[in-house]
């Protein structure tokens, strides 16, 4: 009996890990120009990120910026509140202390759920991991 307690007890403390590990970024400002989205360090296999936006979630488009070490991001994919979805096909190495192309939303200003991504930091001498940063364009043209 005090097995199965403990394996409960373990279970429920690791769904609340993963819980947390996924907190949704809160952006507060409608103002116009560029404002972070979300952030994470990235590890040196292929992997697989997934930002929640909430808030003043609506972007025209996106840039990924990087530090620390280069990147190899190969794919996006940006959830809309409407229920589609865009995939990016991107394969673009970008440098530490460097950032992708402006990245265009479909149909101009629009509600992000989610931003999905995949990539994988490139060797470097240092072995050290990547930090990347999303940042979400805001150009407020629908509003007068």
């Amino acid at each position: 009996m005090k097995k199965i307690i403990i394996i409960a007890l373990l279970a429920i403390v690791g769904m609340n890990y993963s819980a947390i590990a996924q907190n949704p970024k809160v952006v507060a400002s409608d103002k116009k120009g560029w404002h972070k989205i979300g952030e994470t360090t990235v590890d040196f296999s292929k992997d697989r990120d997934e930002v929640l936006v909430m808030g003043a979630d609506r972007f025209a488009a996106l840039i990924f910026k990087v530090t620390d070490a280069p990147i190899d991001l190969t794919d996006i994919e940006v959830f809309y509140e409407s229920g589609d979805n865009q995939k990016v096909n991107v394969n673009f190495p970008i440098k530490a202390a460097g950032q992708s192309k402006e990245i265009d939303l479909n149909g101009g200003e629009r509600s992000i759920k989610k931003i999905v991504f995949v990539y994988k930091t490139l060797p470097n001498r240092k072995d050290v991991k990547a930090h990347v940063e999303i940042w979400g364009l805001k150009t407020n043209a629908d509003k007068k």
